[in-house]
């Protein structure tokens, strides 16, 4: 990795280099089952650095060896895709700023923690709504190169639908604007004589030869984690080309990500949970088909093993929440833990609803209640508040992390992520 180094230094890259056996160990796993160990760290100070990085790794290949660069932030994706044995590029150590926040759209570095950012749309009024489970420790780079969907999706969709422009590197070296091209600027492109044309040219051709079989491979499930989605990318009807359709779900494999802009939604003024406890599942596809008719906000849920294990290490919400919050969880938590003595459910769903009124949210609520009735459930809890069904979503978003920090003699095997498998078969 010698001549890496100094094409790197030649170039001048502004940012840190680390080989030492502690970081290239921590840096060889991330949330998945695999492990693989780097031979370099490094941590790009900027875009400039970023494009230096490829040239080098560009002008090096061919006398080391399998050289490729693999980006990484947060280190939360379940499925290998921040790891290698090569380069390792963190972007949270420096490229972590938040440029700017609108209540309608974002301006920020793949660096930047999910929480930190939702702490800015917040103060506008609005909301990045596609944040994973792993909220509190993902970075939005992530949430981008994994094409991210969580608890919001249902309604508002995954992070490629709020993805309006990247600024990326790709193998050429050279930094490039994506976004949404009508047909006159798709045109311009094609018709430059360099690299970017080139790729415009050839995403056409590919895309126009083989519209309608295209068109038709794309699989018909409400969440597609797949990426490489090529049938978003042209609509012949609207004339609308959008590189970034591609770009967002590559895992890092197409390029690297500078800068993102995202188009944001405005925070609902009002949400409320209906809380169901089941003690079987036998029924589990029936109720999903009749929630997912009430059109909720998300729905989501957790099942006995993770409801124990919140019980187990309950103390751990101090570090998350405070003693004050740890208390409020606890007192929050004593009608429930009353239910739970006759045995812990099997299932725990939580169906939210919003709306710009409580009383909207309320009477949601209530019929969604009355629909589920017929159903041989353990109970229901009526949370028409947000702050009434925090505590429910507390455990729900801290499952991640209690697996990954707590479990110490066990790991999770999540080789297979974001399965997606119609109701009717849950149960199977």
């Amino acid at each position: 990795m010698d001549s890496f180094y100094r094409s790197l230094k030649q170039r001048g890259f502004e940012g840190d280099i680390d080989t030492t056996e502690l970081t290239r160990q921590t840096y060889s796993h991330d949330a998945s089952l695999f492990e693989l160990m780097p031979q370099v760290v490094v941590f790009p100070k900027n875009t400039t650095d970023l494009r230096r990085l490829v040239a080098s790794a560009n002008e090096c290949r061919g006398e080391i060896p399998g050289l490729s660069l693999t980006a990484r932030s947060g280190g939360t994706c379940m499925s290998g895709g921040s790891i290698n044995e090569s380069v390792i590029v963190d972007v949270n150590r420096y490229l972590n700023k938040i440029e700017n926040v609108t209540y309608s759209s974002a301006h920020a570095q793949p660096g930047v923690f999910y929480r930190d950012f939702e702490k800015a749309t917040l103060v506008e009024g609005a909301l990045l709504p596609s944040f994973p489970a792993s909220r509190e420790i993902c970075t939005i780079g992530g949430m981008v190169a994994n094409n991210a969907g969580g608890e919001k999706s249902l309604e508002y969709g995954k992070t490629e639908d709020f993805v309006t422009k990247l600024e990326v590197i790709l193998s050429d070296g050279k930094q490039y604007t994506l976004g949404a091209l009508q047909k006159p600027e798709l045109k311009a492109k094609m018709a430059q004589k360099n690299f970017e044309g080139e790729i415009y040219r050839k995403m056409y051709k590919l895309l126009d030869d083989h519209y309608d079989q295209i068109k038709k491979a794309k699989p018909r499930v409400s969440k597609n984690s797949t990426g490489y989605n090529l049938w978003d990318v042209w609509d012949r009807e609207t004339g609308v080309f959008d590189l970034t359709k591609l770009f967002t779900g590559s895992q890092g494999t197409l390029g690297l990500i500078g800068d993102i802009n995202f188009r944001l939604v405005k925070n609902p003024a009002h949400s409320g949970v209906l809380v169901v406890f089941m003690r079987n599942i036998n029924d589990l596809g029936n109720i999903i088909n009749e929630v997912i008719a009430q059109k909720p906000a998300s729905f989501e849920a957790f099942d006995n093993y993770t409801l124990m294990l919140a019980i187990k290490f309950f103390p751990y919400f101090r570090k998350t929440l405070g003693w004050g919050g740890l208390i409020r969880l606890a007192l929050q938590l004593l009608p429930d833990a009353l239910l739970m003595f006759r045995g812990i459910p099997k299932m725990v769903l939580l169906i939210e609803f919003t709306g710009q009124h409580p009383e909207e949210v309320a009477l949601r609520i209530r019929t969604m209640h009355e629909i589920l009735k017929p159903y041989e459930l353990e109970a229901m809890e009526e949370d028409s508040t947000e702050a009434k069904a925090w505590k429910f979503r507390i455990i729900r978003r801290e499952s991640f992390n209690l697996l990954r920090k707590k479990v110490k003699d066990k790991h999770t095997a999540p080789f297979i992520d974001d399965l997606v498998v119609p109701p009717p078969k849950l149960v199977e």
